[in-house]
């Protein structure tokens, strides 16, 4: 008898060391800040039940519990609804409708200053200068003054070495959220007996994607689900403005192993029907006057409400048409500091795979549909997976345009 106490002990405390440890790695996967609509309620998906409950003991996993807008409760997450696992905000917000796009559209991305892209030795009589690199400059800089005065083209900044009369110029250079100021003195080039700073600038950018959503209240978009990065330097680019044309996608590289796919397209003409607002690491910003595209608006899921299994994007792969293409929610990641990689999916549809491969690059900012409600967009491909990739959040595109058009209502006022 002594032993089968033991041994149940023993039994007791394995399990209980087990349940704690299992309580800790479900601890740092789930968020601390959850928003809930008085319609969803909050529910966490998990293999092992986690429940919720509020400071006054309600539960939240039923709807309309929770129905005064704005306001912040504080909650506990619980492992089998007895072991705590963490101290959680839950606020309440209003349900958000919008419309889900998946049409191609056109950018053209102007910088706030110009990026630098190279930097190269200049040719002096028998030896080498390099100005730049002795100004302290770096690949990724922006310039935004010489001498006091605003740069944002090519044009203006080789204008300006090459009159300097070989005279420092002052520039005032922003690196990552640092802004500085350096002298920097060009040289007289053996080549050509112009000055030269040895710099390569650049000062906007094009392409196509696809647009996530429309809000037809508010008149804004939002489209690629990750920002428009320098394609040699790899950093967000600078925006001052940009606009957004139609589109037209007239042709398929198809991804394989070991090299991403791609959509071809072209502006169908060079007329804007949208400003771009914000390039940034969640996606591109901007107003349109009319949607793009006469879908009928969905409910954007809050992140908790998306679950492994089956969903669609809504995507074009030939024409301006969007058509729906079945894909598989492998896994969903909370962590705060992946805002673009929220989830991985993979394309099942036969359709999509024997036409594209998978993911190709034009297709990030494609909605994910699931039981009805937008819950993200596609973001990045695997390069060695082509039928695998990530999503984002549709919450976090939402709130993160919802902030843009709090701010231009502001500017407006």
């Amino acid at each position: 008898m002594r032993k089968f106490f033991k041994g149940l002990s023993l039994g007791l405390a394995l399990c209980s060391c087990v349940l704690l440890a299992a309580g800790c790695l479900l601890s740092a996967g789930l968020p601390s800040d959850y928003k809930v609509t008085s319609q969803s309620g909050l529910e966490i998906h998990n293999p092992v039940p986690v429940s919720v409950q509020t400071e006054n003991g309600k539960e939240l996993v039923e709807a309309g519990v929770l129905n005064t807008p704005n306001k912040t409760y504080d909650a506990n997450l619980k492992l089998l609804n007895i072991i705590p696992l963490k101290e959680v905000k839950v606020q309440v917000v209003e349900e958000t409708k919008v419309i889900p796009c998946g049409t191609p559209f056109g950018v053209k991305i102007f910088t706030d200053g110009v990026v630098v892209v190279g930097i190269a030795d200049v040719k002096v009589d028998n030896a080498t200068a390099n100005p730049s690199r002795q100004a302290g400059l770096k690949t990724g800089d922006v310039i935004l003054q010489i001498n006091g005065q605003n740069v944002n083209s090519n044009e203006e900044v080789s204008k300006c070495i090459q009159n300097c009369n070989g005279e420092s110029l002052m520039l005032c250079v922003r690196r990552e959220n640092m802004t500085f100021t350096t002298e920097l003195k060009p040289v007289k080039s053996s080549a050509d007996n112009h000055f030269k700073a040895g710099l390569w600038v650049r000062d906007s950018s094009a392409g196509i994607g696809t647009l996530t959503f429309y809000n037809e209240e508010q008149q804004m978009f939002a489209g690629l689900g990750h920002g428009i990065c320098d394609v040699d330097t790899g950093e967000l680019m600078p925006l001052r403005d940009g606009d957004i044309v139609t589109a037209t996608i007239n042709g398929v590289v198809r991804g394989v192993k070991g090299t991403p796919g791609e959509l071809r397209g072209y502006f169908n003409d060079q007329r804007a029907v949208g400003g771009l607002l914000a390039n940034v690491n969640t996606g591109v910003y901007g107003t349109m006057g009319t949607a793009p595209i006469q879908n009928e608006a969905v409910v954007v899921a809050m992140k908790q409400q998306v679950k492994t299994g089956k969903a669609q994007i809504l995507t074009t792969i030939d024409g301006q048409t969007p058509q729906y293409y079945d894909i598989e929610i492998e896994s969903v990641n909370y962590k705060e500091h992946t805002p673009t990689k929220n989830m991985v999916i993979r394309i099942t549809d036969p359709k999509l795979l024997e036409t594209t491969g998978g993911i190709v690059q034009g297709m990030s900012g494609s909605p994910i549909i699931q039981n009805g409600m937008l819950v993200g967009a596609v973001t990045h491909v695997f390069v060695n997976e082509p039928e695998r990739g990530y999503g984002i959040f549709a919450e976090n595109m939402v709130s993160v345009s919802s902030s843009i058009f709090q701010d231009l209502k502001k500017k407006a006022s």
